[in-house]
């Protein structure tokens, strides 16, 4: 069922993959292909990503998750096919449309990437600087005090500098100010990585709350087991240069692809309590 869905993707028209981000799909990627040097790192990739779920995106090192990402917001050039974003083809759009629709979708990037020369809350207020003009300071920092105690972060945490955060208050803080524009869909590169066990299940409930609250379509990298089994409510495997599954967990445990079987099957999985369910 899960090929024949894949299947179906690549065969959609233009027009169709526009229709279904007007539907129940958030994000509709057709046929793209992403390549440095003359080398593709992703190719003829296809992947719908839907309302209100929270999809991982998983595959081996050097598979293009980052990159899948990195394109999907405009950050890398696609040497082909289309992202389709409330019924626009991302891709196509000059800078100054691509900025109305970025302004609809959060971003936090690997460890934070917090700005060191700002306090924890200027950098929440970064969004708001590049988006809306002209908004008074005090409303700015009435917003990032909000999105701060959203995120779990205490008050004190707002003046102090990113150096002087742990970890967790780092991605915390990053997710902070992924949000600070109400974002309708959060990109999360490899969220939990660098955290404790503990640290890393605070950090997924958080991910299950905002979700939840704010009503969120969640896209999230990860290799971290624990939160694919918590969290995701579909995962999307990258193999190939392309998705080669996408499904449920236990469309996982099915599959007899090579590498599928062995990270869903593996020591780690085990310990995971994947297949126990």
């Amino acid at each position: 069922m899960v090929a024949e869905d894949l299947e179906r993707l690549h065969r959609q028209s233009p027009e169709e993959a526009r229709q279904s981000t007007l539907k129940d799909v958030a994000i509709a990627i057709r046929g793209l292909e992403v390549g440095f040097g003359g080398s593709p790192i992703i190719q003829d990739l296809d992947l719908d990503i839907y309302r209100g779920e929270v999809i991982g995106i998983v595959g081996g090192s050097g598979t293009g998750k980052s990159v899948l990402m990195r394109t999907v917001i405009g950050l890398n050039k696609a040497q082909a096919g289309s992202v389709w974003a409330f019924g626009e083809d991302f891709l196509t759009l000059s800078y100054f449309e691509q900025r109305r629709i970025e302004k609809r979708w959060g971003v936090l990037f690997q460890q934070g990437a917090l700005f060191s020369a700002l306090t924890v809350a200027q950098n929440v207020q970064v969004p708001m600087r590049e988006h809306i003009r002209g908004m008074p300071q005090e409303l700015m920092d009435e917003i990032a005090s909000m999105k701060l105690s959203m995120v779990g972060l205490p008050p004190d945490a707002a003046p102090k500098l990113p150096s002087e955060l742990s970890g967790g208050m780092k991605k915390r803080a990053g997710i902070a100010r992924a949000i600070a524009l109400d974002p309708e869909i959060l990109f999360l590169d490899e969220p939990t990585a660098g955290l404790d066990p503990i640290g890393a299940a605070a950090f997924d409930d958080l991910i299950a709350h905002l979700r939840k609250t704010l009503g969120l379509t969640v896209v999230m990298i990860t290799h971290d087991l624990d939160s694919l089994v918590t969290v995701c409510d579909r995962i999307a495997v990258l193999a190939d240069k392309r998705v080669k599954l996408v499904g449920t967990i236990d469309d996982m445990l099915e599959s007899d692809h090579p590498w599928i079987r062995e990270y869903f099957h593996g020591p780690r999985s085990r310990a995971a309590g994947v297949g126990k369910r």
